[in-house]
């Protein structure tokens, strides 16, 4: 077994979960850039990934794989940055356990992010937000789940990944009331409750009637909803919207737009 291997092994058991404590989502992130990586390079040796060397993942490589990534998958440059990012990662790792490779292995680290424009995020007017919280049907079960949630989206500018995170005991309804979830960097955030969305959510809750380790929003089969069912019937709620608020139509209505909208209220 070559180097690399065991220094991948104990990159994700010893720097990731151990000394960095990274959230399940970052050690996926990092597992699939890698493993991508790996394949690419498989099929540029002819070596199974447990021949493979360090010195075989040398700068050539990273940025083939890195122009594969935009050329052959279609990626963006800021996933093809994303996808750096953790290579850069293992790499500073590698340096540390593996000095004769240095050389190899600053080269590696030299590779540069590319630049790329920022798009214009998208704002919302407060009369589009209104006609996006009354566009869920009511007399439906999930009429009234979407309507909560997007409620509390506009008010609390929670991301999408704690919105889907929330549990009914993440919720405070009595004196002082509040929503409490774990944010970026698992820092616990605790957002206060307007008395409108405390009443929205005080019907919801009754309704849902779960546990406080059960999800806040579930499916229809009472699991967690995902990121992309979010943004799903953010973008069916949308063009409804649409209907009633032509301005809309114009707008690609994101979890982030919400969040944006609510910064902008605050400022």
């Amino acid at each position: 077994m070559s180097a690399l291997a065991p220094t991948m092994e104990a990159f994700f058991t010893e720097r990731l979960l151990t000394q960095r404590q990274a959230s399940p989502r970052t050690v996926t992130a990092y597992r699939d850039s890698l493993r991508m990586l790996l394949i690419f390079a498989k099929k540029r040796t002819g070596k199974a990934p447990y021949q493979l060397d360090i010195a075989d993942i040398d700068a050539e490589m990273v940025g083939a794989f890195l122009n594969h990534l935009e050329r052959d998958r279609h990626n963006s440059v800021r996933t093809r940055n994303t996808r750096l990012a953790a290579i850069r990662s293992l790499f500073r790792y590698a340096a540390l356990r593996h000095p004769e490779h240095a050389g190899s292995i600053q080269r590696v680290l030299a590779i540069p992010s590319k630049r790329y424009e920022r798009a214009v995020v998208s704002f919302l007017a407060p009369d589009e937000v209104d006609a996006l919280l009354v566009a869920p049907d009511r007399s439906t079960w999930i009429g009234r789940r979407d309507h909560a949630l997007l409620l509390l989206a506009v008010q609390t500018g929670l991301r999408v990944s704690e919105l889907t995170r929330l549990a009914c005991g993440d919720v405070e309804l009595g004196p002082g009331a509040h929503v409490r979830c774990h944010g970026k960097g698992r820092k616990e955030r605790v957002t206060p409750l307007t008395t409108h969305t405390v009443a929205v959510l005080r019907v919801w809750m009754r309704e849902r009637a779960g546990q406080p380790t059960d999800p806040l929003f579930p499916t229809g089969r009472g699991t967690q909803l995902s990121a992309d069912a979010v943004q799903w019937l953010l973008a069916k709620h949308a063009a409804a919207a649409a209907k009633s608020c032509r301005s809309i139509a114009n707008k690609r209505v994101s979890p982030h737009v919400l969040r944006h909208y609510v910064a902008s209220r605050t400022m």
